[in-house]
């Protein structure tokens, strides 16, 4: 979101009246947004109800939001606030609807900042959430966006989902093509994310506000830390996407809007993939398709390259990969030539690790330097003992013997 934007939008909190009106700011651009989105909602079917069951008497005192989704109904700015334990000030301040975060000393940032180098050359910035952010984060969480609709065809970071149901449909296919997206968190920027909550029946000001909790942008400081590598123009891509409002890799609730905010993604290569016989699933930003030896795939490439472009994000080329049935074919970290299963090399160099941790300590083999080595190992277990219980427990007992 532009930050002049945001200003406009913790200004009209208070005022009551919305951004861009000009001759009856009370009402016209409220009454034409509502009436849009409850247009939008007909026509794909859903039922519009009113923000109360007093919506008739309370129209006397102007338009109500229409409501898409069971999502916490906060009507103004101030409700938004008094439903986060929060002044409309303090809103305003962790919301940084004027950038000043990006501006600030250290001490006083709403985030910690730490480079991380890829296996590929380039170079990935976590970004935490201080506490009480961090805990407004999870609070929007649970009653905001764990609302929003997802697709079937995602299984990242969703209850009940994984690596494993992700790739099961692809196993034993004839081909299957992954496609990654480029820069997955820093491409969502807060204008999307707003126009999503817009779109859930949010009034501006507590769409912006929203938007602003949900997002950051990176100091300038920080992106000059850059750590060096392989310098592209991917690289300099991500450097300018973080320079701007974006999803924090790090933060509790940058999972759930990334996926949220590509439900039509999903939705249109869903379409394009059954049109062509193809079965398509996403984990996070890993596209995967599959399907018989009669696949078009003079089809499916290009078709994948315009939508997603039309979508707003870009693909990592590189990364591009059809595998036959002869080779190693992998979707989500996972071997699917047959049933899903974790290529024995990875296990290997897990246990290999495990075992260094406990002859040197854990400091000594966190080469990358994850701020939270110990949960990072956890997630690499997890992962490992995909379908194979008897692998996890293995591994989950030469953890327990390291000196955390």
């Amino acid at each position: 979101m532009g930050r002049h934007e945001g200003e406009q939008a913790g200004s009209s909190a208070h005022s009551g009246e919305t951004p861009g009106s000009t001759t009856s700011p009370k009402h016209s651009a409220p009454r034409n947004r509502a009436r849009s989105a409850s247009r939008i909602a007909r026509a794909n079917g859903e039922q519009v109800t009113p923000a109360s069951s007093h919506a008739r008497r309370l129209s006397l005192l102007g338009p109500q939001p229409v409501w898409r989704w069971q999502v916490a109904r906060w009507g103004t700015f101030d409700d938004c606030a008094q439903a986060l334990d929060l002044t409309p000030g303090e809103l305003d301040w962790f919301a940084d609807v004027r950038g000043w975060n990006r501006r600030a000393e250290p001490p006083l940032r709403h985030y910690r900042y730490h480079w991380i180098p890829t296996a590929s050359g380039g170079v990935r910035l976590l970004e935490q959430p201080k506490p009480r952010l961090a805990e407004l984060q999870r609070r929007v969480l649970r009653h905001v966006l764990d609302a929003l609709p997802l697709h079937e065809a995602a299984h990242g970071f969703r209850r009940g989902h994984s690596a494993a149901t992700c790739a099961a449909p692809h196993a034993g296919r004839d081909f299957v093509v992954r496609m990654d997206l480029e820069g997955f968190f820093p491409s969502v920027s807060a204008p999307r994310v707003r126009s999503l909550l817009l779109l859930a029946g949010y009034p501006y000001a507590v769409a912006a506000a929203l938007a602003g909790l949900l997002t950051t942008s990176t100091p300038v400081d920080v992106i000059a830390a850059a750590p060096a590598g392989q310098r592209d123009l991917s690289r300099r891509r991500t450097l300018n996407r973080l320079a701007g409002t974006h999803l924090p890799q790090g933060a509790p609730s940058s999972p759930a809007v990334a996926n949220a905010v590509t439900h039509h993604l999903d939705r249109r290569l869903a379409r394009l993939s059954a049109a062509l016989g193809a079965t398509y699933t996403r984990y996070a930003d890993d596209l995967a398709f599959s399907g018989s030896a009669e696949l078009p795939l003079h089809r499916l490439l290009p078709g994948v390259r315009l939508i997603v472009r039309e979508e707003g994000f870009r693909l990592r080329d590189a990364k591009t990969s059809i595998a036959a049935a002869h080779q190693r074919q992998r979707v989500a970290g996972l071997v699917v030539n047959s049933a899903p299963a974790v290529p024995r090399d990875d296990y290997d160099a897990l246990r290999a690790l495990l075992h260094n941790c406990v002859r040197t300590g854990p400091e000594a083999q966190n080469h990358n330097g994850h701020p939270d080595f110990r949960a990072h190992v956890l997630g690499r277990i997890s992962w490992a003992g995909t379908a194979h219980p008897a692998r996890a427990a293995r591994l989950r007992a030469m953890f327990d013997r390291v000196d955390w």
